[in-house]
């Protein structure tokens, strides 16, 4: 298979060519424009009960779409919100995505949501998060540009700028200083990180935007 990544890092979007026979998994909607004769199905990624327990707490679609082409063809894909789409290869190996970051697959990537805490429950961003296994290509997206950063000890992160992060970095939540700056800071809870490996941070949050807005959509 091969693809293409255009756009980055304001308005990425992705294109693959598909062989005869191959086949290709993205998010539901995605799909911007395709060659025609694609064969489009939906399916359950990892089965019903998965799927619908990614639906329900990570927020990812139920179904994702298989295509396929029976001589070849190629399918472009855009995320749902402006930002920098990425690509990762696993090799027998797992990734770590943040809720809403997943947009496409090869099929020999197993998706497999994992919950964050209790204390997760609390913040804005969620509290579960996307294991990616197996061996294959992966795509995801971000809302911004994606800053690349090496872990080697600890990092504090807002959680809406975390997009993903390696397998060697673990993390806990946490509230930001005393009591009274976690409520009128406005920082909330943050994700401290520790262990070694790299994470990919997104430099805009879909919640800052939110109340950009806010004041300009008050009648």
């Amino acid at each position: 298979m091969e693809y293409s990544i255009e756009g980055n890092p304001d308005y990425g979007q992705l294109t693959v060519q598909l062989t005869e026979g191959e086949k290709f998994f993205a998010e539901g909607g995605a799909m911007a424009w395709m060659s025609n004769e694609v064969e489009l199905k939906g399916r359950m990624l990892g089965g019903f009960f998965k799927a619908l327990w990614r639906k329900m707490v990570a927020g990812e679609s139920l179904f994702v779409s298989e295509y396929q082409h029976p001589s070849g063809g190629s399918v472009t894909l855009t995320p749902s919100v402006p930002g920098t789409v990425l690509q990762r290869t696993l090799n027998d190996e797992s990734f770590i995505l943040t809720a809403g970051s997943f947009m496409a697959c090869t099929p020999g990537i197993k998706l497999k949501t994992r919950f964050g805490g209790w204390k997760a429950f609390f913040s804005r961003e969620g509290a579960f998060v996307i294991e990616c296994s197996g061996t294959g290509e992966l795509f995801y997206n971000s809302f911004g540009a994606v800053l690349e950063k090496d872990v080697d000890g600890s990092l504090t992160v807002d959680n809406g700028h975390v997009v993903a992060w390696e397998p060697g970095l673990d993390y806990k939540i946490k509230k930001m200083g005393s009591l009274k700056t976690t409520l009128f800071s406005g920082e909330g809870l943050v994700m401290e990180f520790s262990g070694s490996g790299k994470i990919y941070l997104q430099t805009r949050t879909l919640n800052g935007l939110s109340k950009w807005l806010t004041p300009f959509s008050t009648p």
